[in-house]
């Protein structure tokens, strides 16, 4: 063998052992990867961890709730959640209606969604159970079924009336509105969700049509055909099933908050977070205008549809923590920052529009605030701000099965 050939057989040698030694390097670091991120997940299961991610991309709404997701909610109160088989926060329902069944289907955000509580402790439960004693209803069963998310808007409540609703023939349509922000959350000027791909309403011609442009750009883009794909659909199922992966969504969850809060252009005054406190005050600018504009226009739609269909419509305003604090010094405080002497004028201004045009409205806050001060306690939260409490959704479950029990008259 010539000298030329033992060089090249030593330099071949040598590139296979740097190779291999590469290889073993690679191989240990990714075994050593994989041990530690073992490790972190075995840690996280001993310790209970587990982020309760309920949320899945949705064509028509943006986001709505993952069927089969559960697990505990520890956010102003404590309940365990499950979501059935359709993605409602419900007990299983099926499509088709029982005999003698009185369907009432009920529309709106948190509010509605109710995860502070226990399932059997929402008003949409007390209200279900109150309504079996109406004698209007001749011994027929009473049969509720949620339908609410957090951080819906009119019109996606809209959108998942005419979507998801019907298929279950419903008798009873019930709207809660929250005055507080779903004002803002019509606009895609106001809303503190402006930047998400969210479907709107939007008046052209004088008439209000969908405008879903950033929901199609969403689909659209690189990350949604990524997350349709197999490796995304992996990804999803690790995402059901392995806590590191609620840990990284937890991260991700609280850095959008933060991003959240630091990008918010309504204005929000006194100690209750989350209100767009110029809801209280007649609009006196072109966004606000059009604001109210499109939610009165959305609930006009939604009482046309529900009448085409032949079911009946009641519109209910719930309540927020300040317009129901038992110290009417707080109160009064707020008001007096805000430059405003009545916290129920979104209220009353849709009581009015039902009024005109013969749609059944509910209004709670003025009388959660009575019952407030004379009770001395909160119907919100702990200290009076956040959601309802279960005192608070038993009294507004009460006052929406008596409302109902009367329409049922009519």
């Amino acid at each position: 063998m010539s000298a030329g050939n033992l060089r090249n057989g030593s330099s071949i040698s040598r590139n296979w052992s740097r190779k291999k030694r590469i290889a073993i390097t690679l191989l240990t670091v990714a075994g050593g990867v994989v041990v530690g991120l073992l490790l972190v997940e075995v840690g996280l299961r001993i310790v209970g961890f587990r982020y309760l991610n309920l949320s899945q991309e949705d064509q028509y709404v943006g986001y709505a709730l993952r069927p089969g997701a559960e697990g505990w909610w520890t956010r102003e109160g404590k309940a365990y959640i499950k979501i059935n088989s359709d993605g409602l926060r419900d007990r299983e329902h099926s499509e088709l209606k029982p005999p003698n069944t009185l369907r009432i289907a009920i529309l709106g955000d948190s509010y509605t969604e109710a995860l502070q509580v226990p399932g059997e402790k929402a008003f949409w439960a007390v209200m279900e159970q109150r309504l079996q004693g109406c004698q209007t209803l001749a011994g027929r069963r009473v049969e509720a079924i949620n339908f609410g998310v957090s951080g819906f808007s009119t019109a996606r409540e809209l959108i998942t009336l005419r979507r998801r609703v019907w298929k279950y023939s419903p008798d009873i349509i019930v709207l809660v509105i929250t005055i507080s922000n779903d004002i803002t959350d019509n606009s895609p000027v106001l809303s503190q969700y402006a930047n998400a791909p969210l479907p709107y309403f939007v008046y052209r011609n004088g008439a209000l049509v969908l405008d879903d442009s950033r929901l199609r750009a969403r689909d659209k883009s690189f990350k949604s055909h990524l997350q349709k794909s197999a490796l995304g659909q992996s990804l999803n199922w690790l995402r059901s099933h392995l806590r590191l992966m609620d840990l990284i969504d937890k991260s991700r969850a609280a850095f959008q908050n933060v991003e959240l809060r630091q990008k918010k252009s309504v204005t929000r005054i006194g100690h209750e977070p989350g209100i767009a406190a110029n809801v209280f005050r007649q609009p006196n600018d072109p966004a606000w205008d059009e604001a109210w504009r499109v939610t009165e226009g959305l609930i006009l739609l939604m009482g046309d549809e529900v009448k085409a269909n032949r079911a009946q419509f009641l519109l209910v305003t719930g309540s927020t923590g300040i317009q129901v604090h038992p110290d009417p010094k707080v109160g009064e405080d707020f008001m007096r920052r805000l430059g405003v002497n009545d916290l129920f004028y979104p209220d009353y201004r849709i009581k009015a529009l039902g009024d005109r045009e013969g749609i059944e409205v509910l209004t709670l806050a003025p009388a959660l605030q009575k019952l407030a001060e004379q009770k001395h306690a909160f119907l919100h939260g702990t200290d009076g701000t956040g959601h309802w409490n279960e005192w608070g959704h038993r009294e507004v479950g009460q006052r929406i099965a008596e409302k109902l029990c009367e329409v049922a008259r009519h």
